[in-house]
């Protein structure tokens, strides 16, 4: 069974920075791709970033571009979201999600491709 629990949330200011873990088990292959998403409240759940464990390709949606950075550690099964210049609009519910079989990606994957979800972690940053 795959498990992943995200930790790192937190309260910052509006400019402060937070690292996010992902720390994950059970996956059946070598390659999964595993991504970050954020749900605020009255809002739907929106992909932030995506790396991909076999080769370290990853995607960014545009509104953190620049400013988040995803990476992972494969001894550690664990993937990381360092999110620094943060915004007031960047409060949500982080979540990280996997997928198994895939080597490397070109783009953001669609949510409806991940198979398995932790619960979440409150990032609030006030402004």
């Amino acid at each position: 069974e795959v498990q992943l629990v995200e930790s790192g949330g937190g309260l910052v200011q509006a400019g402060g920075s937070l690292r996010l873990s992902c720390v994950f088990s059970g996956f059946t292959f070598d390659d999964y791709a595993i991504g970050w998403f954020r749900q605020a409240p009255g809002k739907e759940r929106e992909g932030v970033a995506c790396i991909a464990t076999g080769d370290g390709s990853a995607a960014y949606t545009d509104s953190v571009k620049g400013r988040f950075t995803i990476s992972n550690d494969n001894a550690k099964n664990a993937v990381y979201l360092q999110m620094n210049s943060l915004k007031p609009e960047d409060t949500a519910v982080y979540y990280c999600a996997g997928v198994n079989s895939i080597y490397t990606i070109a783009a953001m994957l669609p949510t409806s491709v991940y198979d398995y979800w932790g619960r979440g972690t409150q990032v609030t940053v006030s402004s």
